[in-house]
């Protein structure tokens, strides 16, 4: 537990979500910690900074660490830094010519940092989240729950503390990876690295009107998914206390 300061780092910028949204959303709940002092960054290059920090945020998509970045984050965790990570961090996107998005599994660095890389999602819509390990701190006291958003299915690399869960058979659509059975897939999971380590939370898709430029100069109903559910704030606040050392 921290007497002074709380240095936090957060990485917020990407592709084909609402950034600014996700961002803003952040930043209200590190204000409701009064000792947490933040930066904020669109890339991975300020490690000096990073050096710096109990926490590193992120909320991205399809924005990698350079191999280089990728080792100083590394060394961070094993000296006891933890990386709350959001949504996307683990998405690299390729659309293809004929359509399809296909996630190629370029590095393996960072994946096998975070666990898990996205590989596909069905569309957007309901899904149950169940509590996989109810005695943990980060879930205590949550039931199951349904939830509107992205489901995101991934390949696991290395070994996952799952504290919330959910279940998938059938299509993610649009996908070269389109075809699942008896997925079971982790929402919330915790990897441990040395005396640091990873906490991923795949849930809190958010686009509005101008996210999909290289598709439609204007999308029509903006999607916060997630972002309107109690329990998710509630969640977050979890991670957060995680994040500082509140919690392990």
């Amino acid at each position: 537990m921290h007497d002074g300061p709380i240095q936090v780092h957060m990485v917020a910028a990407g592709k084909y979500h609402d950034i600014d949204y996700a961002r803003l959303e952040l930043l209200k709940l590190f204000a409701e910690e009064p000792r947490i002092r933040a930066s904020v960054d669109s890339d991975y290059r300020n490690t000096a900074r990073l050096a710096e920090c109990a926490l590193l945020v992120t909320y991205t998509c399809d924005l990698m660490p350079s191999p280089e970045e990728t080792a100083a984050i590394r060394d961070w965790l094993e000296a006891g830094g933890r990386w709350l990570a959001l949504h996307g961090t683990n998405a690299i996107l390729r659309f293809l010519e004929d359509g399809r998005v296909d996630a190629p599994a370029l590095r393996d660095d960072v994946m096998a940092i975070l666990g898990t890389q996205f590989v596909a999602h069905p569309p957007i819509g309901p899904f149950t989240v169940r509590v996989a390990k109810p005695e943990d701190p980060i879930v205590a006291g949550e039931r199951d729950f349904e939830v509107v958003d992205e489901l995101y299915l991934s390949r696991r690399l290395g070994e996952l503390d799952v504290l919330l869960q959910a279940t998938f058979t059938g299509e993610a659509t649009g996908f070269v990876a389109a075809d699942w059975e008896a997925a079971e897939v982790p929402i919330l999971y915790r990897r441990r690295h040395g005396r640091g380590g990873v906490l991923y939370f795949t849930l809190g898709h958010c686009r509005g009107h101008y996210d999909l430029p290289t598709f439609t100069p204007f999308w029509t109903h903006p999607e916060r998914c997630a972002w309107n559910y109690p329990v998710y704030h509630r969640l977050l606040r979890r991670c957060l206390d995680w994040g500082v050392g509140r919690i392990d």
